[in-house]
């Protein structure tokens, strides 16, 4: 089950639309990812927690993800306790990724920030050998990410890099516009959210396209790192 990268979300479509090009750009490069759900966005306030299920497996689909989970926490009231930490470290042994993705350091959305200190803290925890945890009737091993990285979601925080998304900007589009019941729909008759609007819509492209400017491709996408990063050399470097 082993992955190359983890990607966390407090919701389903938090990925998608943090990360997705992303982790597009990886899977067509080879890598395998995984995406683990920590919440069903059951307090969202268009669809229900089963049409945000169908829509994640549409996404998944989409994307060619290796796998994906729900671990079921409270919408709304994600913590970082050790019950929600101990489900997190569960996923982490089991995946064993090199990096994992995950919400935003501070963003509208209280569960965001939450669910970013929280994932932070279980890749530590997940490392030590002296907590046991196991899957399916077996014991499992420690394991620490090499890297956390943290994706940008409403707020314009200011990215410590960027990843050149330019080939896979469609492929982002297409994946979030899997969550039907989400985002923005002339014909829908639920109500309009902040997320449900066209411009809303049109920032996933403008803004992409903004981070693009600035580093000199068509579209790119934001991270923040927990800790300098090391280059061997200049030669990923986009000049």
């Amino acid at each position: 089950m082993k992955v190359d990268v983890l990607a966390i979300g407090a919701h389903p479509d938090d990925v998608e639309l943090g990360c997705g090009g992303t982790l597009a750009k990886l899977i067509s490069e080879g890598k395998k990812v995984a995406i683990v759900d920590l919440t069903q966005g059951e307090l969202g306030t268009r669809g229900t927690n089963f049409t945000r299920a169908e829509e994640a497996a549409e996404a998944a689909k989409i994307l060619g993800i290796s796998a994906r989970e729900n671990l079921k926490m409270k919408d709304g009231f994600i913590q970082n306790s050790e019950e929600y930490q101990m489900k997190i470290v569960t996923m982490i042994r089991k995946y064993q990724p090199e990096i994992v993705l995950s919400n935003a350091i501070d963003d509208r959305h209280p569960d965001h920030a939450k669910a970013s200190k929280l994932v932070s803290d279980a890749c530590f925890l997940s490392g030590l050998v002296k907590i046991e945890t196991v899957l399916e009737g077996k014991n499992q091993q420690p394991w620490r990410p090499k890297h956390i990285f943290n994706y940008i979601q409403w707020k314009n925080i200011t990215p410590d890099f960027v990843i050149d998304i330019t080939d896979f900007m469609q492929k982002k589009i297409d994946t979030c516009l899997a969550y039907k019941t989400q985002f923005y729909d002339p014909n829908s008759t639920e109500p309009i959210t902040p997320i449900a609007t066209k411009d809303f819509l049109e920032s996933l492209t403008y803004r992409a396209q903004d981070l693009g400017r600035l580093s000199g491709v068509e579209f790119a996408e934001g991270f923040t790192t927990e800790k300098l990063i090391a280059l061997k050399n200049f030669d990923g470097i986009i000049l």
